[in-house]
């Protein structure tokens, strides 16, 4: 049995010990759907797919056995699926390397100790972040001029058990740079070490010969420079010891505002507490940068410092470095302390100093509210070295009404004397970002929250006489009118720019879009005029069965100039019952050579049901919602099943925005390990994602009808899923993450004729703890007090009555702490509501062990059995008008006489 409590490295020595037992995948076998244990229909479809205990013992009997608990073997083995490999395009579009992956860490991973500052988590013994995933395996295929792939080529070299990360081409794709971390240190007292392999060969080998030389992976720990040199952070040769905190402190904690200056945080965990933090995060996080090349010369660039970001400009003259230093803070991350633009030459020497920006400490909560000064720092990619940056012109503050709100500058990396930087465009919104298209043209992106308006301009930053002219003028929630986003290529750098089709009616670009109609998705691929605007579709995912979408261009030009006959695409195409796989779709005769063959995943749930439903509120807003239902079931011949709502709220300026449909009813459907569409081999029905919108419109903050159009919109999706007979009305269960959790007490607060029990996961449930702001409320407490107090469950804890399960990572650095689940469940037993609360050691915002999640699995089985497959009881109040699901007489045994709650 696991201690409720221990030191973290006698817990990390404890969980090694039962790793190997608990983290092995188990053989695959054929599910098998146990029968429920009472109140079954003795019908075909229950006796196979009816739902029932997964791990032997009795409900009763749960709470005999303490410690981690697991669902039974046929549960597991949907769980320890591994994900598919994921992949990566070498830069000239010549191969593809499939990077392989595991399906969850042991526990003992997140229990390895390690340090939290300034907003990160390090691993001292690696010199990295911790809890980082990695891959365990390399292969490599050439592109084929059929479109198939060549043999599989398998990146060796490095030991067995080597956990892999990033993992990066160079530019001219012959070589690959990766870093190796061993379960063990080695002798310079570093488990991490940065290897490079042959693309032709797949021989890898370690690029530094020298033990000496130990790598700083906290921040970027290594980009291309050219073909063959890269420049990495190292640990510098003076590093010394680690700091080692004194047994008496420095001094009291104190932070003073004797200023009265105006600072609003939202709550903020993680951050330095003391003069020993800020030493530790200087110890760890300072970095030597070494010039080395494949061949193993290696000279040091620049003095000793923190640097979070490298970038080698695209001529591969120029060293762009981005640093932080102090003064640091206790109340924001590293990324908003003091920040260092510096140019330098590939050779060492310095250039100048672009910036040198103070604290921000002070930037408003105010969506897009930005920081002070210059900011978004790039070369341009299709210039040799070229600076780019955005500057606010209302101080950053999104409060401040200006014209324009941002300007955008450019200047060349070593600008003639008196050279001023020269104005790219000036905007009225928020700048969000800039797409280049070798000096002819730029697609230049802006946006307000506020309204949600999103603007696109195409500029010619090569022609100043050329005025921007506007492309798209748009709301960024209208799903059916979004153009899609440009498709881009690599130059011989290595850098991304737009690629540009050649067409016997001149040039175009290619925008790829998800499609939204209201029948469902349709991905598109469109050849666009940026000039006169016009479009032409030229590809279209299949509608009837297939799911098919654009992930690549696969076709190479060095300056990125494609005729459209040429055309090469990496596609995938899937199907409610296909697993997704990877297709070359090759010009002019748009023919599809299949590369992937992925089994899949689960075949016990292959034939699983899915329909995309659509129904509307009592206010006629309009819901979409995805419903699975085991194989086999049929609504007339078996009747309603117990079901499992999982839903996430989102908010909204306009009904019409809220009621269009971003889904598709051909996607396959993959069960992640924390979603829950495992409850079909239960014999549940799962309403997943049911859309729960928050509407604002015009001048109306969304959050002050929030509990009203919560309501109404769970209502709406709980009516429609028994009218058409698929849920029992008595034993519909409610739950979600995060904001889900969320939402899932307030419908216990506030609906309890709609749910029998509730599972919440993550959540925070007593708004007064974040004041200032949450999700996309903007106002403060004292700005909106009715609104948050409103909104918290935990202020209706005496009004809750239905069994609600709380779950929380113990190391969540959100502001949905684990204070936030214990807090609440404290105020609902001292009313005596039924609930349960499990806090999960070292686990964060998200799950990440496979013993945490098999647990919270195990969990929520449990409860849905006890209090949802197993609930007799028929509260349940359907129509407006207060009309009863059903009738006494309707009741399974047990209920008559139950007294049916009126709407609250």
């Amino acid at each position: 049995m696991l201690p409720q409590r221990l030191d973290r490295r006698l817990c990390f020595a404890y969980l090694n010990s039962i790793a190997a037992s608990s983290s092995s995948a188990p053989s695959r076998r054929p599910l098998r759907l146990l029968p429920h244990r009472s109140h079954a229909r003795p019908t075909s479809f229950s006796a196979n797919c009816a739902a029932g205990s997964l791990s032997g013992p009795a409900v009763q009997q749960d709470d005999a056995v303490s410690g981690y608990r697991l669902p039974a073997k046929e549960i597991q083995e949907i769980v320890d699926v591994p994900p598919n490999p994921s992949y990566h395009v070498s830069p000239r579009r010549d191969r593809i390397m499939f990077l392989k992956r595991r399906a969850m860490p042991p526990l003992s991973e997140l229990a390895k100790p390690d340090k939290v500052l300034a907003g990160i988590r390090i691993d001292s013994s690696s010199n990295m972040r911790s809890r980082m995933p990695f891959y365990t395996g390399i292969s490599l295929h050439l592109l084929m001029d059929d479109g198939s792939l060549g043999p599989e080529k398998v990146v060796h070299g490095y030991p067995d058990g080597a956990k892999i990360n990033f993992v990066t081409w160079s530019p001219d794709g012959q070589h690959m740079a990766f870093t190796v971390c061993y379960e063990d240190e080695v002798s310079s007292g570093s488990n991490l070490a940065l290897w490079v392999a042959d693309a032709e060969s797949g021989q890898a080998r370690p690029l530094f010969q020298s033990t000496d030389i130990r790598l700083n992976a906290i921040f970027e720990l290594f980009v291309w420079v050219d073909h063959s040199t890269l420049l990495v952070c190292t640990i510098p040769s003076s590093h010394g010891d680690s700091p080692k905190k004194p047994l008496v402190p420095f001094g009291p904690r104190i932070r003073s505002n004797e200023q009265k200056n105006v600072i609003r945080m939202r709550a903020t965990k993680e951050m330095l507490k003391d003069l020993h933090e800020e030493e530790l995060f200087k110890y760890h996080a300072t970095s030597q940068l070494v010039l080395v090349s494949l061949d193993g010369r290696m000279k040091p660039v620049a003095s000793p410092a923190i640097y979070t970001s490298l970038n080698p400009s695209p001529d591969e003259k120029y060293l762009m470095l981005t640093s932080v230093h102090q003064p640091y803070s206790s109340i924001v991350s590293y990324k908003r302390f003091p920040r260092k633009v510096e140019l330098w030459t590939v050779d060492g020497r310095f250039v100048r100093e672009v910036c040198d920006l103070p604290l921000a400490e002070n930037i408003p909560v105010a969506a897009n509210s930005v920081r002070r000064g210059k900011r978004l720092i790039r070369w341009r990619p299709d210039m040799p070295s070229t600076l780019y940056w955005v500057e606010a012109q209302d101080g950053g503050d999104a409060n401040i009404e200006v014209s324009p709100r941002d300007i955008v500058y450019t200047e060349p990396a070593e600008p003639l004397n008196d050279e001023k930087p020269q104005v790219l465009i000036k905007l009225d919104l928020r700048y969000r970002r800039i797409s280049w298209c070798y000096g002819l043209h730029a697609l230049v992106y802006e946006y307000w929250y506020k309204t949600r308006r999103t603007r696109t301009w195409v500029i010619s930053p090569d022609c100043k006489d050329l005025s921007p002219q506007l492309l798209f003028d748009r709301s960024s929630e209208d799903a059916y009118s979004s153009p899609g986003s440009p498709m881009m290529c690599r130059t011989r750098a290595g850098t991304l720019v737009i690629a540009k089709i050649r067409t016997s009616e001149g040039t175009c670009i290619l925008m790829k879009g998800q499609g939204a109609t209201p029948k469902g998705s349709v991905p598109f691929l469109d050849l666009l005029n940026i000039v006169t605007g016009a479009k032409e579709r030229i590809w279209e995912s299949g509608k009837e069965k297939y799911y098919e979408s654009v992930l690549a261009l696969m076709s190479y030009h060095p300056k990125c100039e494609i005729q459209l006959n040429q055309l090469k695409l990496l596609t995938s195409k899937e199907s409610r019952r296909e697993a997704p796989q990877y297709y070359l779709s090759i010009w002019p005769d748009k023919k599809q050579v299949k590369i992937t063959n992925y089994p899949h995943p689960y075949p016990q749930l292959a034939l699983l049901q899915k329909e995309i439903i659509r129904y509307q509120r009592e206010d006629g807003v309009k819901l979409t919602a995805t419903i699975y239902m085991p194989p086999g079931y049929n609504p007339s011949k078996h009747g309603p099943l117990p079901c499992l709502i999982w839903s996430y709220p989102g908010e909204f300026k306009s009904r019409e925005a809220a009621g269009q449909v971003r889904r598709s009813p051909n996607k396959f459907a993959r069960i992640s390990n924390n979603f829950p569409l495992l409850w079909l081999a239960r014999g549940f029905a799962i309403l997943a994602d049911p859309t729960i919108p928050i509407i604002g419109e015009g001048d109306q903050e969304a959050n002050d009808r929030y509990i009203e159009q919560l309501i109404s919109s769970a209502e709406a999706a709980v009516n429609e899923v028994v009218r058409r007979g698929i849920a029992h009305p008595g034993k519909i269960a409610v739950g979600g993450h995060s904001y889900g959790a969320f939402m899932t007490a307030n419908l216990l607060a506030h609906a309890p004729h709609l749910f029998c029990c509730g599972i919440a996961r993550s959540g925070a449930y007593n708004r007064t703890l974040t004041p200032f702001g949450f999700q996309r409320e903007v106002r403060t407490l004292w700005e909106a007090t009715d609104t948050y107090i409103k909104m918290s469950p935990f202020m209706l804890a005496n009004k809750i009555k239905k069994p609600i399960l709380l779950i929380h990572g113990e190391e969540d650095s959100k502001v949905t702490t684990a204070m936030q689940s214990s807090h609440f469940y404290n105020a609902l037993k001292g009313h005596g509501v039924p609930g349960r609360l499990v806090i999960l050691p070292f686990e964060g915002h998200r799950y990440a062990a496979r013993e945490s999640i098999m647990h919270v699995i195990w969990e929520t089985d449990r409860w849905l059995q006890k209090y949802c497959a197993s609930n007799s009881r028929s509260t349940q109040v359907m129509e407006s008008s207060g009309e009863t699901a059903q009738s006494p007489a309707d009741c399974e045994p047990g209920c008559e006489g139950v007294e049916f709650h009126q709407d609250i």
